[in-house]
């Protein structure tokens, strides 16, 4: 049974938005961003993370820009019953960016990334060379329209709003400089 979505109110999807706009900010910066405490931003985070909503901070990575400026979407037909076999040989492909088991006539939709076109062609006979897989299909991408995004869908639906959220306190200093 799949783990239970977490529910998101206003304040994790302004957390979320802040830390998409300024992905080096800390918790102070992000409590000064979000008009929320650094206690409860931390604590907001920490659990977001451990839930799974938050699944890592690593950079992301221009493609073209290191190298690797052919892109493809593959589709796979593959043996009765071979899924976990073929994940297995997937992962191990470091030009298999991403992988779905799908619905519909084809069992698996990949994303690929290759140096070049004899790189993707290369990538292209190791996936046929996987024993389970009987078919493949592929399109290479001519440009990007819509880069992969989350914040537009999480953010088109009405959240509640948090319960009992400490709002940012301004120092000394700041309460100085607004009279």
């Amino acid at each position: 049974m799949p783990d239970q979505p977490t529910t998101l109110d206003q304040l994790d999807i302004r957390l979320l938005r802040a830390l998409a706009d300024h992905p080096r900010a800390g918790f102070l910066e992000l409590s000064r961003i979000t008009g929320t405490s650094r206690v409860t931003v931390q604590a907001r985070l920490e659990r977001l993370e451990e839930a799974g909503v938050i699944r890592g901070h690593a950079p992301q990575v221009d493609l073209p820009k290191a190298g690797y400026p052919v892109l493809a979407f593959v589709t796979l037909q593959i043996s009765q019953g071979a899924l976990a076999e073929v994940a297995d040989h997937l992962r191990a492909l470091p030009a298999v960016l991403e992988a779905h088991a799908t619905t519909g006539q084809d069992d698996l939709h990949c994303r690929l990334a290759a140096p070049s076109h004899e790189g993707l062609q290369e990538a292209l006979l190791a996936l046929n060379r996987i024993p389970a897989v009987v078919r493949t299909t592929s399109v290479i991408a001519l440009s990007e329209l819509v880069a992969p995004r989350v914040l537009p869908l999480l953010e088109s639906v009405e959240r509640p709003e948090p319960s009992r959220v400490p709002a940012f306190r301004r120092d000394a200093r700041d309460a100085r400089d607004v009279r």
